[in-house]
Parts: structure tokens; sequence; C-alpha cells
């Protein structure tokens, strides 16, 4: 009893931190595994048993395999084709959602929305419509869309491992099919015919860099003739003038130039760029002596040439961004990119830009080399908000990644072979092939994730072992009495996507799955139905920016607030338990 009372403790602690959000999931998620490695509770040579797991495994190789697709392009070829359609909105919307929702059901959702999501923002801005209009539907959209297969979502893979260690067989790819594709269908047909008319309506942007007010971040000086600072480098002036900016360009008789070296000397009539709060400004000046140039507003226009672009970022959680600062990441020196401004929930910050610590959700505007900008962003783990160049014709390689998917999903689908394996050869083979860059292949992988994964999984096994799962099914045994079985599941339902509002989608699956298998062998019912419902549940998370990634990520790029999520989400959440518990009843019998 101690020992499940101290799982219970730790349990709760790891959910608190989850809501708090002051640390990483990944952090925290560890840091429940080591809390009760070190009370016994799971023992020392079970602690890293996760990283084995076939859900993991498997989770990993759909996320590599996903960037090999997106990288060859076919995606943008075909998409593109299917998305001029925009001058009737829920037409538009529908489209849109739907593709997003069909990839979501094959490759990892993060990379469906990352793919769609700047094809949205362009589409919406051409039809003069405000984003905020389609990304939250887009985020809910690649959500539903994962219920169909097993790899669609890491709650599915995770409920088909876990039913493979009770009964020795695990789901197949499309045994959540029936179920997933019922409750993906109506909740689509929900947000597109009624469900959009529930979202705030944010102010649309006109063009990129819109989002943010430049002007209140970069503003031009100009060195008057006989300052005693003509002559200085700007390494010089750096160490002069003690203020928080940063000199972003430089005009020299009427010539502009964005790439400076600090040993540049300044010379008299040179117009600089700058960077700046506007506190940190008038310190500038007033210690400088230089002039404040008048005239039109700063536009995002100066901060580009033909060597130098700009380019609008969303930062993912798990990124190298989330909850550093363009200093600490040594952004200039390491990749010269140069952070230009920051927004949060659609507001921009109106502070020194290098010292912010951004946050998962924020839109960076970020300025750097043309040719290297695309390749940073990705390298950094940011997702573009613009759209990919447009090809006019597709290369026969293009098409290798994706058919080797295919491949991969006939063997999982017909069973030839275990998924793990079958996505595992699909990686192998496009590494191979020369279809995947070894060096990227590692970079592919959402590392956070998959600790998240590896770290909870041996906490959901502690459940089981130290019998916490059957006095939490006693517990719901009293609770509902001797209700019907229908009662039983949509109970279970609503506490499993209650937590997983609070929490991550895959930590609650792992949480639940062993309780749901509890509460089916004291009433001596069918497991499968009970499994089915946690991982429907699980993945249907649509109340908070924070109970999924995808929903995080549209936060900043659709100006959203927290609650705004509520106001779709809830009637969202509520059709999906009452189309999925009859579902669930038919396809999977209750009596075994």
């Amino acid at each position: 009893m101690t020992q499940i009372v101290l799982l219970f403790i730790i349990l709760l602690l790891v959910l608190v931190l989850f809501i708090w959000g002051k640390w990483r999931y990944d952090i925290v998620a560890l840091t429940g595994l080591l809390l009760a490695v070190i009370v016994g509770i799971v023992p020392y040579e079970s602690a890293f048993s996760g990283l084995g797991n076939p859900a993991v495994i498997t989770v990993a190789c759909v996320m590599i395999i996903t960037f090999a697709i997106n990288q060859s392009g076919i995606l943008d070829f075909f998409i593109k084709r299917l998305t001029p359609v925009t001058h009737h909105y829920v037409m538009h919307l529908g489209i849109l959602t739907f593709i997003t929702a069909v990839l979501s059901a094959f490759m990892n959702n993060v990379g469906a929305l990352a793919l769609m999501m700047p094809i949205a923002i362009q589409t919406s801005l051409k039809a003069k419509r405000s984003p905020s209009l389609v990304l939250m539907p887009l985020a809910f959209g690649s959500v539903l869309g994962g219920l169909v297969t097993s790899i669609g979502t890491p709650p599915n893979l995770l409920i088909s491992a876990y039913r493979e260690q009770l009964v020795g067989q695990s789901f197949s790819m499309f045994d959540f099919s029936p179920v997933g594709l019922v409750a993906a269908v109506v909740g689509i047909l929900f947000i597109i015919l009624l469900g959009w008319r529930l979202l705030p309506l944010r102010k649309a942007t006109t063009r990129t860099g819109d989002l943010f007010q430049i002007q209140d971040y970069i503003t031009e000086i100009k060195v008057p003739k006989g300052s005693q600072l003509i002559g200085k480098s700007l390494k010089e002036l750096e160490e002069i003038i003690e203020a928080e900016y940063f000199v972003v360009g430089l005009i020299r008789q009427k010539k502009k130039k964005l790439a400076i070296r600090r040993e540049e000397l300044l010379q008299a009539n040179d117009i600089l760029i700058i960077e700046a709060s506007h506190t940190e400004l008038e310190k500038l000046i007033h210690k400088s002596k230089f002039e404040l140039v008048t005239g039109d507003k700063v536009s995002s226009d100066i901060l580009r040439s033909e060597t130098i672009g700009l380019i609008e970022a969303v930062v993912p959680q798990g990124s190298r961004f989330e909850g550093r600062s363009s200093n600490s990441l040594r952004l200039r020196q390491r990749y010269h990119l140069n952070i230009i401004a920051i927004a949060r929930q659609g507001k921009p910050f109106k502070q020194r830009l290098s010292h912010v610590n951004l946050h998962a959700g924020d839109v960076v505007l970020i300025q750097g080399n043309v040719e290297s900008l695309q390749d940073n962003i990705s390298r950094l783990g940011l997702l573009p908000l613009v759209e990919r160049g447009v090809q006019v014709g597709l290369p026969k390689r293009a098409y290798g990644p994706t058919l080797i998917f295919l491949f991969a999903i006939f063997l999982a689908g017909f069973q030839v072979l275990p998924v793990p394996i079958c996505f595992a050869i699909a990686v192998i083979m496009m590494v191979i092939f020369n279809m995947l860059p070894v060096r990227r292949m590692y970079d592919a992988i959402d590392l956070p994730i998959i600790l998240l994964l590896a770290a909870m999984i041996p906490l959901g096994n502690a459940l089981q072992t130290t019998g916490a799962t059957h006095l939490i099914a006693s517990a719901l045994d009293t609770l509902t009495g001797r209700s019907h079985p229908y009662i039983i599941l949509g109970v279970i339902f609503i506490i499993t996507m209650t937590l997983s509002d609070l929490m991550n989608n895959a930590a609650t699956a792992v949480v639940m799955a062993p309780v749901a298998a509890a509460v089916a062998q004291s009433m001596n019912l069918n497991l499968d139905p009970f499994l089915m419902t946690v991982a429907v549940a699980a993945s249907c998370s649509f109340l908070t920016p924070i109970s999924h990634q995808n929903n995080t990520l549209v936060m900043g790029p659709g100006g959203y607030k927290f609650f705004d999520y509520f106001r779709m989400g809830l009637p969202l959440e509520i059709i999906i338990l009452v189309v999925s518990i009859p579902m669930i009843a038919w396809v999977w019998p209750l009596q075994g």
C-alpha cells in the first residue's frame, strides 16, 4: 500500500508539472521516472526499458519517414493543385481540413500540420480572410485524422503495444479504423459546417511580416558630420555605448548593406538600421549624439536585399529554441541569423529581443542569408509559415520515399511483419537508396516525445505491478455501482479525455490503459473495447493549447487566446464522446 501511495503522489506531481508548463514535458516525465526508481517503485533494471518498447521505435520511424516525404516535395506538388478553391470559405476550409486529416492518418500529425499550415495561411490571405478561421480547424483535423490507424498518433501505438503485452497480440494497422474513421468524419463535418462559427475572428494580416509592427523594433539613425564616433568600428561603438541594441544594417551613399562585420568603420552620414526597444533607443541616441532619421515608417522591406531574406516561423514544442533566447543559442555567431521580432499569442514583444526566452507557439521573424535561411530554420526545428517554391514538375526520385512508405503500410496492413519492423525497413531503404541523408535522419526525430514515451511507459507498468490499477478499478466500481457497461466506458472516456486536455496525450494513454484493463478484468468483460476507449479519448484533446502539440503550434500564427480553444473544443469533445461509445461497443463487443 505504501508503494501505491508513493506512486499516486509521483503521478500527481507529474500531472501538476505538466499543467504548470514551467519545464518541458520530457524533463517532467524523466523526473517522475527517476523518483519512482529512487523510492523503489520501478526496478533499476526496468528504468529505461521504455526505450526498447515497439511503440517508441515506431514513433521514431514514422517521424523520420514523414520528414523524408516532406523533403521530397511530392506532397507540396499535389496539395497545391487541390487548394486554389478559396472563393467559398466552407469549401476552402473543408478541403484543407480533409487533406490534413488524411495525411495525419498515415504520418506524424505534427508533420502533417507543418506541411499544411503555410498553405492555409497563404490561401487565407489571398482570399482576404483571417488565418484564425482556418488554423484551429486545421489543428483539430490533424488530431482527428490520427484516430484512423495505429500509426496516426502515439496513443494508438502505445495502446496496441500494451495489448500485445497483455494478450500476446497487438492491434493491427487498421483495427482502429472502424471507430476512428467514424469519429473523425463526424468531427470534421462539425468543424467545417458549424464549429468554425464558434471561433473568434482575429484581424487578418496582408503579407509576411505584417504580424509584427517592424517600426517598434527597427529604427534608422544617422551619423552626423563632426561626430566623435566617426572612424570607430561597430565593435568599438558597442563598447563605448552601453545600451541593448543591435546593428541590423547600414545605408551608405544610398547603398544598403545587411551583412555587416563588427570591424566596419563608421563614416559621416552613414545611416544605421538599429534593432532596439524604445527605451534602449533613447539611451543610444542620448549617448552617441546620433540623429534619428525622420520620415516614413520603417517597413520589413528595409531588412531585405538580394542576398538577405526574412521569414516568419513558429516555435514548436521540443525545438532548440524553446525556453532559450537567441543570445544563449548564439544565433548570430553559429547560424548568421537575426531575430527581428517575436510575437506571442498574436502580440509582439516591445523589449530587447535577444534576451527573450521563447515559448512553444511563439512566432519569430528571422533574417538571414537567402540561400541558407530555409535550411537553418529547419535545422533549428522551427516551422516556417511560408510556402515552399512551386515545382513545375517532379523528379523521379521524389516518388521514392512515398512508394517505400506505401510498401511498409501494405506489409503492416496485411500483417506480413510487425508494424515496428515494417517502418524500420522503410527507414533503412530510404537511407540505402540515398533518399534520406544520414546526417539529417536523427534531426527528424522529435527527441522530447521519444523521451516522454520512454519515461512514462515504466510508470504505466508500475500502476499494474503495485496493484494501483486494481485499487482504481475498485473505486470506479464503487462509484458507478452496477451501472451498464456503456456507462463505465463513458466514465473512462471522460476521465481519459479530461487528463489528455491537461497533459500530453501519450502520457495519458500510458496511465489510463492499465486502469481500463483492470476495470474490464474486474467486470469479466472483453478487454478490447476498454483499450479502444482509452485510445480514442486520449487523442481527443481540444480544450487547451497545451493539450496537443498541434494546438500549441497554431496559437501564435492564429493569434488565439487560451480559452479560444474551449469554444469549439468542448462541443467537439462531446460529439466525439456521443459517437464513439456506441461505435466501440458495436465494433468491439463487450462480452468476450
